[in-house]
């Protein structure tokens, strides 16, 4: 074996234990990650009350205090969601069979019966479709119930963030590396902030269209949206599709194409006019790296990895750019709006 294969192969090995690792120790390092993901998120506006004046104990008593309410009602009503949503389960089922019975019959009259065997409507199991449904509120459930640790966690590391320049700085002084350090955070904070700021402002647009509509539960939707508009394009058809559903067996087709309609109007003025003037150019990635970072980061660490799986890889893109010997792969990872930048 050539001697300039065996440290490639060393390091895939490596990095194959380390995924092993990582998704051996789920448990420990999903709550952590989420910490870290909320913490960055705070550091805004914990900066913007540094600025007038308030000291920094006070600022993360007040922005953890903000969490804490915002965070606690809101998994009181997720709580109080799963619970309506499984006493309601029945009558959901029930409305999606009479839907797909109606659609059946409408076909055949206009002549089109030979395309569907009948015997479907007998093995259609509504159960199935609605259980997913059930599935995504119940597992939003599940990390709500985990938020006060999270929370904790990412109090100290709000603190912490007041110390670990001055660590860098008395470490390494004015070198490169803390040069470096302070532009990766800003880029991070920057990236972040304007994403929580557009997704928050999705989630807001959704709950107020389906709450016009009368879906049931528009909150918890809402909430849905905002978390997975971190996820570009692939979020918003994952939030819509359950959104959809509910829609079709609560209210009908008309109102389902309604709800379509709004997640499709409030994506492409959000994500595809608003959001790109204001995230500029090297803040993208490819569609590609984002499916395979969502299935990756998955299969990782289940529903809160693919969550933070394009977040995560956009902070290591941003690192990687910040090193010349890993710079061509942020280009890689980069979406195609991000070349004229890195050719220049």
């Amino acid at each position: 074996m050539s001697s300039k294969r065996v440290p490639i192969l060393i390091s895939l090995a490596a990095i194959c234990i380390i995924i092993a690792g990582m998704k051996a120790a789920a448990p420990i390092l999903t709550p952590l990650f989420l910490s870290i993901f909320i913490a960055v998120i705070c550091l805004p506006p914990l900066a913007w009350l540094n600025n007038k004046g308030i000291s920094s104990s006070l600022a993360v008593f007040l922005v953890v205090g903000a969490l804490f309410v915002v965070v606690g009602g809101l998994g009181i009503y997720v709580a109080s969601s799963i619970d309506v949503f499984t006493r309601q389960l029945p009558t959901y089922q029930r409305n999606l069979h009479q839907q797909f019975a109606f659609l059946v019959h409408w076909l055949s009259e206009r002549g089109v019966e030979h395309a569907f065997d009948m015997s479907m409507l007998n093995e259609f199991d509504a159960s199935k479709l609605m259980k997913f449904i059930g599935g995504l509120i119940t597992s939003m459930g599940t990390v709500f119930a985990d938020m006060f640790l999270i929370q904790l966690t990412a109090i100290f590391i709000l603190f912490e963030s007041y110390i670990l320049p001055k660590k860098i700085h008395a470490a390494f002084g004015e070198s490169n590396l803390s040069h470096n350090s302070r532009e990766i955070i800003r880029s991070i904070n920057q990236y972040l902030a304007i994403k929580a700021v557009t997704s928050l402002v999705t989630g807001l647009l959704i709950t107020v269209w389906l709450s016009i509509i009368g879906v049931d539960f528009p909150v918890l939707w809402g909430v849905i949206a905002f978390m997975l508009n971190f996820v570009p394009t692939i979020g918003s058809i994952i939030a819509a599709v359950p959104t959809v559903l509910l829609s079709l067996v609560q209210l009908g087709v008309d109102s389902s194409l309604l709800v379509m309609l709004g997640y499709f109007l409030v994506n492409m003025l959000v994500g595809n006019v608003w959001e790109p003037r204001i995230m500029g150019k090297g803040l993208g990635l490819s569609t590609l790296v984002v499916f395979l970072s969502l299935t990756f980061w998955g299969w990782v660490f289940g529903s809160v990895g693919m969550l933070l799986s394009v977040p995560f890889t956009m902070i290591a893109k941003i690192i990687l750019e910040r090193n010349p010997e890993t710079h061509w792969i942020a280009i890689l990872l980069g979406s195609e709006d991000d070349l004229p930048q890195a050719e220049s």
